[in-house]
């Protein structure tokens, strides 16, 4: 009698547990499941909001975000550790023999252009810089900033971005032609907020980091930093520009780039879904509320006449 007390027992226990485990199971699918993405971590303040925006809509989705620099992005990716990477770039030739290994074609959706911008001490007094000074202070033929105004006071330059891997050195050396070795002016502080707060105390410090990071007006971090440091404008010969939205989108600022998601998702599960929704209407809503160009969905600039009505 009492062995079959304990077998109701055990079985009624275990009935339990399947049960609990089948509420706690969520099933893979565009619009439920868990998966783990990996970002360029200048590209965090757009990443966070996309995935608050498509968890919010999707109460079973769960998307954990790996912010890193671009080509460990693109590696957890290709280890399987990540299914997709959001980076500023393609696969590369060798990445791709990787992926043949396993069987995995690519998908690669271009969703949004955004800018590198070149932020100042607050109290600098050179606002604009040349695209050739700014290759000449990368390569180090121009260290002071006295070389790139002569009423200025001698002070060296040093140039702070995000990561030794980054993808932001990487697009300048793409654009501006490979400059070599960067000379020891030129490091690396681990994050986009690290440049910023490095810039903010140091006058002599010129800092690279994504635009998303201070294009949003509504965002309290994005007012914060902009109170802390300046913007330079870019210019080609006459005219500067800054990473301002209208700018990017009629590709007058010169450090504009493209942001990528590659997906190694072979069926319809969650990072398909995630994709499919940052593509759509409402996750380019997304990109352009925060001052970034939206590339799947057409925009309109409106160009604003300040003349005073008479």
């Amino acid at each position: 009698m009492r062995n079959a007390v304990y077998a109701v027992l055990i079985l009624a226990f275990v009935g339990a547990c399947t049960r609990s485990s089948k509420r706690e199971y969520i099933e893979d699918t565009p619009t439920a499941g868990h998966i783990k993405i990996a970002v360029d971590e200048s590209l965090k303040p757009l990443m966070e909001a996309e995935i608050d925006a498509f968890e919010g809509l999707y109460k079973n989705a769960h998307v954990d975000a790996i912010y890193t620099s671009e080509d460990e992005a693109i590696a957890l990716v290709l280890k399987d550790t990540a299914r997709i990477a959001i980076v500023t770039r393609k696969i590369r030739k060798e990445e791709q023999t990787v992926l043949d290994t396993q069987k995995i074609v690519p998908n690669e959706v271009k969703f949004a252009k955004d800018g590198i911008a070149l932020i100042l001490h607050k109290n600098n007094v050179d606002t604009v810089l040349q695209l050739s000074q700014l290759k000449e202070i990368l390569e180090g033929k121009i260290t002071d900033w006295k070389q790139i105004n002569k009423k200025a006071a001698s002070a060296k330059i040093e140039v702070v971005f995000d990561h030794p891997n980054s993808g932001i050195i990487r697009y300048l050396r793409d654009s501006l032609g490979d400059f070599g070795n960067l000379p020891a002016n030129c490091f690396a502080v681990n994050s986009n907020e690290a440049v910023v707060d490095y810039v903010s105390k140091k006058k002599n410090a010129i800092g690279l980091i994504g635009v998303g990071w201070i294009s949003d007006n509504d965002d309290s971090t994005s007012n914060r930093f902009m109170q802390q440091i300046k913007v330079a404008g870019i210019t080609r010969s006459s005219e500067a520009y800054e990473p301002f939205q209208a700018y990017i989108a009629q590709k007058l600022y010169p450090l504009s780039r493209d942001i990528f998601m590659v997906s190694r998702e072979t069926k319809p599960r969650l990072g398909s879904g995630f994709v499919a929704f940052v593509a759509s209407e409402k996750g380019q809503r997304i990109v352009l509320k925060l001052g970034l160009v939206p590339t799947t969905m057409p925009i309109r600039i409106v160009e604003v006449n300040r003349e005073p009505i008479h």
